[in-house]
C-alpha cells in the first residue's frame, strides 16, 4: 500500500496541518481496525486516513487517530483528495463522492479542495462555563456564547476576547479530556475575531484524541463558520477564512463556504512531503 505525508491547509511543504494518507490497492479490504489503528500511531499525526477507491469519482475514506477511529477528519479529507489530485489519479474540476462513518460528503476536487462538511447543527449539551475558561486558562470576559456545534464532529465553539488571549491559552489537557468525554465532545476550538483580513485567528485542542492541539481542522472550522451565521455575527458574508496554527509554528489558513441551501464547504491547499510504501504487513 503506497503512503503520503502531506501538509494540508499550507501551499508549500512544513506549514499547514499535515496528515497521513494511505492509498488500498484497488478492490483491497481495509485491513483490521487496530491494524489502521497501530499504522497511525506510527505516523503520529493527529489523523491519517485510509482510502478505498470504487471508482474515479467515488470514494471511501476512513480516518483513525494514534488512539482510536473517529467518523471525519478535514484536513485528512483535504490531504486525501489534494494528493490524489497532484498524482492524477482524479482530474481537475471533478467532484467525488466521499463515504465516510459521518455521511456521504462531496468533494470538488483542484488546486484549492473543497469538502462538503456533514449538516450543521448547533447541539443542545449544557456547558459549565466557568468551569471550562478554568481548564483552559481564560481571564477576560466576552458576550457571546459557548456553545457545542457540528458539521460531523462535535466541537465546543469558545470564544475569547483577544488574540493575544487566544495565543496565552495554556489548557490543563487531563482536564480538557475529562469534560470533552463527558460532553461527548472531539475538543474545544477557541477562536478571537482580530481587526485583520481573517474572518477569526482559531486554536483547537482535542486531548481526548491524543491531540494536545491542532495546527488546522476542517470540521471545526466548518462548525465555527456555523457558529458565527447561528448567532448573526457573519453580516452576510458568506465565505470566511480562519488562521489557524500561529503559536504552533505551522500558520494554516483554512476557507469555508455557507451556500444558499445552508450546507457548509471547507478547504484549502495542499502539500505532499514525502511518499513510500507500507511493507506487506497486513
Amino acid at each position: 500500500m503506497k503512503y503520503l505525508i502531506v501538509d494540508a491547509f499550507s501551499e508549500v511543504a512544513f506549514g499547514g496541518n499535515p496528515a497521513g494518507v494511505v492509498l488500498l490497492e484497488k478492490n483491497q479490504d481495509f485491513p483490521q481496525d487496530e491494524q489502521m489503528r497501530l499504522v497511525a500511531a506510527e505516523f503520529r499525526y493527529s489523523e491519517t486516513a485510509f482510502v478505498q477507491r470504487h471508482s474515479e469519482t467515488e470514494f471511501t475514506v476512513r480516518y483513525f487517530t494514534p488512539a482510536a477511529e473517529v467518523d471525519l477528519c478535514g484536513h485528512a479529507t483535504i490531504a486525501t483528495f489534494g494528493a490524489m489530485h497532484q498524482l492524477g489519479m482524479i482530474a481537475n474540476g471533478t467532484e467525488c463522492l466521499n463515504h465516510t462513518l459521518a455521511g456521504d460528503l462531496r468533494v470538488k476536487v483542484g488546486p484549492k479542495v473543497m469538502m462538503e462538511m456533514a449538516t450543521p447543527q448547533v447541539l443542545p449539551a449544557t456547558v459549565d462555563v466557568e468551569r471550562l475558561h478554568r481548564i483552559m486558562g481564560v481571564t477576560g470576559d466576552i458576550n457571546l456564547p459557548v456553545q457545542v456545534v457540528s458539521t460531523g464532529l462535535p466541537d465546543i465553539m469558545m470564544p475569547v476576547a483577544s488574540v493575544d488571549e487566544l495565543n496565552a491559552l495554556t489548557p490543563d489537557m487531563d482536564a480538557l479530556a475529562q469534560i470533552s468525554k463527558e460532553l461527548g465532545v472531539t475538543g474545544v476550538h477557541a477562536f478571537a475575531i482580530g481587526n485583520d483580513d481573517y474572518t477569526a485567528h482559531v486554536r483547537n485542542f482535542g486531548p481526548l484524541y491524543g491531540i494536545p492541539e491542532e495546527s488546522a481542522t476542517g470540521t471545526a472550522n466548518a462548525a465555527l463558520t456555523h457558529y458565527l451565521h447561528h448567532n448573526d455575527l457573519l453580516k452576510g458574508v458568506t465565505e470566511c477564512r480562519f488562521l489557524q496554527g500561529e503559536t504552533m509554528g505551522r500558520p494554516s489558513v483554512v476557507s469555508t463556504r455557507l451556500e444558499s441551501d445552508g450546507s457548509i464547504w471547507a478547504g484549502g491547499n495542499i502539500a505532499i512531503v514525502a511518499e513510500g510504501n507500507l511493507y506487506p504487513i497486513f
